[in-house]
């Protein structure tokens, strides 16, 4: 019997209990991970998963930090060796976070609510460390940083947010076509810009959108040097 237990305490690792957790909020976000759901997924009984983990708060926290450290590896790992301008640094690691959090939309809101695990920490530490190297004078260091983590994290949480309000299968295409022709037919007296920008929103692209974003603010971060 004592084997037996053994055995089965070394299947229900914490990792694979984060994994089957993933899974879940993947699917059907945070209200569909549950105890009763993850005990399910796993085949086995809650107090077996309590083992390893004490509540919901810190399985969130547990899936969190293995999303986000597996984006920032893979970004790390894209800017290849040898030394790396900082602006493309800063880019590499911003569509990191930007594709984890479209992959996973919880982490966008579990990032507002607990922004300082480690695994956020690494995030700001990589972006500041850039900054550094970018000549930011000390007076603007928590500025700039903050200008960068605000949208970077706000940006992607904004855009999955908005993927996942349309219905499975909806074409985005279509979807913006929809959309810009609406304000197409707004009243040019009250909407000048709008209609001027309706066919740009049609076309963009939402990765391509949220890198000129980086690009502006580094820009103005530039002129602070």
């Amino acid at each position: 019997m004592t084997k037996r237990t053994d055995r089965r305490a070394d299947a229900l690792s914490k990792e694979r209990i984060v994994a089957a957790a993933i899974t879940i909020l993947d699917a059907g976000g945070e209200d569909a991970l549950t105890f009763r759901a993850l005990a399910a997924r796993l085949a086995t009984g809650s107090g077996a998963i309590y083992w390893h983990v004490a509540d919901k708060g810190e399985l969130l926290a547990a899936a969190t930090d293995h999303v986000v450290t597996r984006a920032m590896s893979g970004a790390i790992s894209g800017m290849g060796a040898g030394g790396v301008e900082p602006r493309a640094a800063i880019r590499t690691i911003a569509l990191g976070m930007f594709g984890a959090i479209d992959a996973h939309p919880w982490v966008g809101a579990q990032f507002s609510r607990a922004p300082w695990q480690p695994a956020m920490l690494r995030v700001f530490e990589a972006i500041g460390g850039r900054l550094w190297e970018l000549g930011v004078p000390e007076g603007a260091w928590f500025n700039a940083w903050s200008a960068l983590v605000t949208y970077i994290f706000g940006a992607a949480g904004q855009n999955a947010a908005n993927a996942r309000l349309q219905a499975p299968g909806t074409d985005r295409s279509a979807a913006l076509a929809d959309i810009a022709g609406g304000w197409a037919r707004l009243d040019p007296a009250e909407y000048p810009f709008l209609r001027q920008v309706a066919p740009q929103l049609a076309a963009h692209d939402d990765r391509d959108q949220f890198l000129a974003g980086i690009d502006l603010i580094l820009a103005g971060i530039g002129t602070v040097r």
